[in-house]
């Protein structure tokens, strides 16, 4: 399948979205890996995961870039030769990317009952505004979450704990934006999130 959406949340950003439905082998076909990066796919137990990687690195060639253009820090952050903003995500059978001229991340995830079992691991202050008993209560979770990995992969600091330093503020089922804070070595800092779902999954970004 080709791109499932393009997003252009604000003038420096473009968040694009794959839908995973071609084989390993048709992923594989028309890309140029490094050698490394072909070692890591085939060294991939899971096929879903190689098709996850592999559907990024199409999604990179959407806004121009090829696998060679991408390159990771000591911390496992993605960045861009370029110098642009990056983030990656890949969850069953979706991936996307976010590229900006401002620091980012982005997170998709399936919306699940077992994320009600870790809740107590990732929610603080959030606990004050949720209700177990909202019928939307898992898809609010499954928000939470994603806006506190993309959160995690922007900020990209050791020791950064989704419960303890990044905070969500409240907002409506039927919203598409909130913000978030990170506070963190007595610092705070804001970022804008943006919400959508589509096909029993959810995809949170985060922007300065």
């Amino acid at each position: 399948m080709p791109l499932y959406k393009s997003i252009t949340p604000n003038s420096q950003s473009t968040v694009k979205i794959w839908k995973i439905t071609e084989s390993y082998d048709d992923l594989i076909n028309g890309i140029s890996l490094k050698s490394e990066n072909l070692e890591r796919v085939l060294g991939m137990k899971s096929e879903l995961h190689q098709r996850g990687f592999l559907s990024v690195r199409h999604l990179l060639a959407e806004f121009g870039y090829q696998d060679s253009d991408l390159f990771y820090d000591e911390n496992g952050k993605p960045h861009l030769h370029d110098g642009k903003y990056i983030s990656i995500t890949h969850s069953f059978i979706f991936s996307a990317v976010v590229v900006s001229d401002d620091v980012v991340g982005i997170d998709v995830e399936k919306q699940r009952d077992k994320i009600t079992i870790i809740a107590h691991k990732f929610l603080d202050y959030e606990f004050d505004y949720l209700s177990k008993t909202d019928e939307d209560y898992i898809k609010k979770l499954t928000r939470i979450w994603c806006v506190k990995e993309s959160l995690y992969k922007l900020f990209a600091t050791p020791g950064l704990s989704f419960k303890d330093h990044c905070l969500v503020i409240p907002f409506a089922i039927e919203d598409d934006k909130t913000y978030a804070w990170i506070d963190y070595d007595n610092k705070k800092y804001r970022y804008n999130i943006n919400f959508l779902e589509f096909e029993g999954f959810t995809c949170a970004y985060a922007l300065v």
